[in-house]
């Protein structure tokens, strides 16, 4: 498994809330703040850096494939 190196905070919050369920309730400051209530509730902070810090974007992922209980490669692909 091999994380992307050039992916924005934009297009992440882009692909969580088309493809997985979240919508963006606010951004504060650099900080987009996306929730979601399947299976339960969950708040995420997404950075709207450029590009996402490798270890910052395996959490954010790793968070998600956890909540959603599907594997880390699912929310990947």
């Amino acid at each position: 498994m091999k994380l992307p190196r050039d992916l924005n905070g934009s297009e992440l919050v882009k692909v969580l809330c088309r493809d997985w369920g979240y919508r963006k309730v606010h951004q504060t400051g650099s900080h987009a703040i996306l929730d979601t209530d399947d299976p339960s509730p969950q708040r995420l902070s997404i950075p709207q850096h450029k590009p996402l810090r490798l270890g910052t974007l395996h959490a954010i992922l790793r968070s998600v494939s956890q909540h959603k209980g599907v594997p880390l490669e699912a929310v990947l692909d």
